[in-house]
Parts: C-alpha cells; sequence; structure tokens
C-alpha cells in the first residue's frame, strides 16, 4: 500500500470511493463534476499553482497489486477564506434569582467561524475491505508528516471535522430536531449542497441567536459532541496526536470538531529526516512501525517500512522499497517511529 497525490487520471477510482463513503460524508459527494473539480484542484495544490489560502491537498491509498484506490484523504490549506466555515460552540449561559435564591446553568449552541483561516484535515475514508494492516494508520498519520515537511504553507492551527451520530436508518436526530427546522430540505440535500461547496445558505438560515440545548431532545442532546461508530478509530488517532474537543461541534449533525496547534501535533513534533542507503535486500520486522514519506511535494509518497534509521540518521531501504517510494541512494525521507 503507497500513499501518494491524487492524479489527472484517478477520476474513477476517486468516484468509486464517493459512492461507498454514506450519509454525512459531506466532503465527498457522488457528484462527477465536483469530483473532477477537486482533483484538477488539488493537482493545482500540490504543483504549488494556487495561493497558500486556496491549497486542497488532497491524497490516495493506492493498492500497488492491482491499481486500485483503496481510500482517500486531504489537507486543507486554510477554511473559510472564500466561504464561511460555520460551526456550534458549546457554551453555558448563567441564570440567577436573588429573590427565590435560584441559580441555573444552561448549555447553549452559537453559530460560530471561530476558525477561519485554520488548516483541516479531511475526507479520511477507508474501503472495509482494506480496514486492516494498519492502513487507516498510514492514511491518517501521513498526513502529518506532509504538514511537517512544508510547515511554511500551512497556518499555526488545525482542525478535524468528526462525522456524528446516526440511527440505524441513516437519520440525525440531532438534524432532525434542530436543522430540519430551519431549512426546507432534508439531511441528504443539505449535505449535499455543504459538500459541493454551497454553504452560504448556512448563514442565511440559521437563527443568529444562542440556542438553549434544553430546548432539544433528549435524543438530540445526546448527540451533541459525539461520533459516527464507524468515525471511532479516526477520532482516537486523531486523539493520539494530540487533538483535543474544544467545544466545536457540526451545525448538522453535531458531530465534534477536535483541533490543536500544529507544531504540538505529536507526529510533526518528531518526525525527522534521514539520508536513504539502497541494498538488495534488508531485515524486515513482523510488524513494520517506521513510516517514511519522501521530501518532494508533488512526488510525495508514504509507506510502511520494517526498520528505522541508525545512529547516524541513515536509513536504509530494500530496492523494492525505494522503487515504491522513487527515491535513490542519498535522498532523504521524513520518518516517524508509530
Amino acid at each position: 500500500m503507497r500513499m501518494r497525490p491524487i492524479a489527472r487520471g484517478d477520476l474513477d477510482g476517486l468516484q468509486a470511493l464517493a459512492q461507498q463513503t454514506g450519509v454525512g460524508f459531506t466532503s465527498l459527494p457522488d457528484n462527477r463534476d465536483f469530483l473532477a473539480s477537486k482533483i484538477e484542484s488539488a493537482s493545482r495544490a500540490f504543483e504549488e499553482r494556487t495561493p497558500l489560502d486556496d491549497r486542497l491537498y488532497f491524497f490516495v491509498l493506492e493498492d500497488e497489486e492491482n491499481g486500485e484506490l483503496a481510500g482517500c484523504c486531504a489537507i486543507e490549506g486554510q477554511v473559510g477564506r472564500e466561504v464561511p466555515f460555520y460551526h456550534y460552540r458549546l457554551g453555558t449561559l448563567a441564570h440567577s434569582s436573588v429573590q427565590l435564591d435560584l441559580h441555573r446553568t444552561i448549555d447553549t449552541l452559537f453559530l460560530s467561524s471561530d476558525h477561519t483561516g485554520d488548516a483541516e484535515v479531511a475526507s479520511l475514508y477507508l474501503r472495509p475491505e482494506y480496514r486492516k494492516h494498519r492502513n487507516g494508520a498510514l492514511l491518517s498519520k501521513a498526513r502529518w508528516l506532509f504538514m511537517a515537511q512544508f510547515r511554511d504553507r500551512f497556518p499555526a492551527k488545525v482542525l478535524a471535522e468528526m462525522r456524528g451520530v446516526f440511527d440505524e436508518n441513516g437519520v440525525s436526530p440531532f438534524w432532525e430536531c434542530l436543522g430540519s427546522h430551519f431549512f426546507p430540505m432534508d439531511f441528504n440535500e443539505a449535505d449535499r449542497l455543504t459538500g459541493l461547496g454551497q454553504k452560504s445558505f448556512i448563514g442565511e438560515l440559521m437563527p443568529k441567536f444562542p440556542i438553549y440545548t434544553t430546548f432539544l431532545s433528549e435524543e438530540a442532546r445526546a448527540c451533541i459532541g459525539q461520533v459516527h461508530e464507524d468515525t471511532r478509530p479516526a477520532l482516537e488517532m486523531l486523539k493520539k496526536e494530540g487533538l483535543r474537543w474544544e467545544g466545536y461541534v457540526d451545525i448538522f449533525d453535531g458531530g465534534p470538531t477536535v483541533e490543536a496547534y500544529i507544531d504540538d501535533v505529536r507526529a510533526v513534533r518528531i518526525s525527522r529526516l534521514c539520508k536513504v542507503e539502497v541494498v538488495a535486500d534488508a531485515e524486515q520486522t513482523e510488524r513494520p512501525t517506521w513510516l517514511v514519506s519522501t521530501t518532494d511535494m508533488l512526488g510525495f509518497r508514504a509507506i510502511w517500512i520494517g526498520r528505522g534509521p541508525d545512529e547516524n540518521d541513515v536509513i536504509t531501504l530494500t530496492e523494492e522499497e525505494a522503487r515504491r517510494l522513487e527515491v535513490v541512494a542519498g535522498d532523504s525521507l521524513r520518518v516517524l517511529e508509530t
């Protein structure tokens, strides 16, 4: 398995992924024209032909045995610059009565654009048959190596939106209790428009005043800050890297948004550069624990290998590994032990 930037010839494979993602996966709608535009936008970003605040770095996980796309992930250089980027911020209002000697605190939801200008890791999806052999970790963690290598292309903070809770029928209790009253459409249509980048209706139709969560149903309140069952592994990986929930939730399904300063992210902080040495054969471990990536933006590649660098920061690759990474002896790799 190898992670690489998406290419202009990947449209069919990307659409096949989009058809599998399911309800609530906003950033990858099954729309061929939109996906083609996304691929072109990402290609221009990797070619550094677009401004830093408008770059989408989109990656795919490639099964090198059959050429299929097993999964995908992305990094938004900055969010909210062109189209407003909305969340609900969970807050608290205090009410008291001296006469009755009563004091109450009530949770509220405020419409917010606080994350404008932050980077976002997004669109992480792995086909079910590939959810093994640390493929999900490869997709998730390699993004941090990319950000570490090209740190000057990114702002101070990064966030990740997590898919919220849906019932067995694919219905979001949070949406049914709140969003459905303000948007003249069902969840799937609102989700589709958001995925296509048509987000202005959110600010136009959502209430501008704080919403008291006590007015929501018990089922809707239980969704606030909770994730979809399929999203739990991705959330755990992000938490291990140091991302935390600070009270922001998705305005449609109530899923949590986790965030961190990029320089505090574990993989960014401890990854390092090593020189490549190529040999005909090299010792392998049963469970590869070293993630390695190239240092070229357009030619970015990431794979697992079974050995780390020596005391001189030289990392040994087999000829096959060097071919897969498209590197030669003397090149540099960014490495991370996991």
